[in-house]
């Protein structure tokens, strides 16, 4: 999916250098799957609570590809 799309259907942007996350609260079935598999990206302590740059862009696209909901696209650079 390209990244109007993903904002058109109601997706929130997170930059990062290599990496951009996009998340929809609406689409998310809370599984915990993006706090439990790294919490240096995905912490709900913090604002932003999404920080691509806190690990590898590959590492990035693991954790989400556990997203069940597909609450949770990326976009490489």
């Amino acid at each position: 999916m390209d990244e109007e799309t993903l904002l058109e259907r109601g997706y929130r942007k997170y930059r990062g250098a290599d990496i951009d996350i996009y998340f929809n609260t609406n689409v998310c079935e809370h599984s915990g799957n993006c706090v439990k598999g790294n919490a240096e990206l995905f912490n709900l302590d913090r604002k932003p609570w999404i920080m691509p740059d806190n690990v590898s862009k590959e590492e990035a696209e693991r954790v989400i590809h556990t997203c069940p909901s597909g609450a949770l696209q990326y976009i490489e650079k």
